[in-house]
């Protein structure tokens, strides 16, 4: 199974693409894993035509490929004034759903502080109707960023609970994931009539 992360800070270097990293690291049940860094992609912003995601030599087409192949997502945004990165909204924005839907997606919020809720219940809420993607029920929240996941062997406790919550949250999207592959089968091989006027979500 292939696994993609995005993550969506719009600086480089970024405590996102940090928190990515590590959880590259902590996959175990995905043959691979690949890391899409939105801002080192230069992405055009969707204007409603599948021809702009092609404009100006967009990399876009590389990134849907990947998206194809891919069986499950984590998708890493920071908190920027209570709401997900532009770059997040815009990459969700473009997905297809013939690249995207029925495969599950685990949400990450990154914040320097201590809140960081507001963006996961804003892409709970908004950003997967069209593309179809399924959020796991379980989502993480990397709170006081730059202080976590920097060592080997970390010694503070709510650290090493953190660490135990993602790696519970890999192996469950690991789960979700070979479940899904018995809908998205069907989906393409047992259709349901007219299914293609349902393509997109009320």
């Amino acid at each position: 199974m292939e696994l993609i992360i995005v993550s969506a800070s719009q600086r480089s270097p970024s405590q996102s693409a940090k928190v990515a990293r590590y959880l590259s690291e902590r996959v175990e049940g995905f043959s691979k894993v690949n890391h899409i860094e939105l801002c080192q992609y230069n992405l055009p912003f969707w204007d409603g035509s599948a021809d702009s995601k092609s404009a100006d030599d967009s990399r876009w087409p590389l990134i849907a490929q990947q998206l194809r192949n891919a069986d499950a997502l984590v998708l890493i945004t920071p908190e920027w004034g209570g709401m997900a990165s532009p770059l997040m909204k815009n990459f969700l924005l473009m997905c297809d759903n013939q690249d995207t839907a029925h495969k599950p997606a685990l949400l990450v919020a990154v914040v320097s502080g201590i809140s960081g809720a507001y963006p996961i219940a804003e892409l709970r809420m908004n950003a997967l109707k069209n593309n179809k993607l399924v959020a796991t029920p379980d989502h993480l929240i990397i709170r006081n960023v730059e202080e976590v996941l920097n060592h080997n062997d970390p010694d503070d406790e709510r650290e090493l609970h953190l660490r135990q919550r993602i790696d519970y949250s890999l192996h469950m999207l690991e789960q979700y994931s070979e479940a899904l592959k018995a809908i998205r089968y069907r989906h393409q091989n047992q259709p349901f009539p007219k299914q293609q006027e349902y393509s997109y979500g009320m």
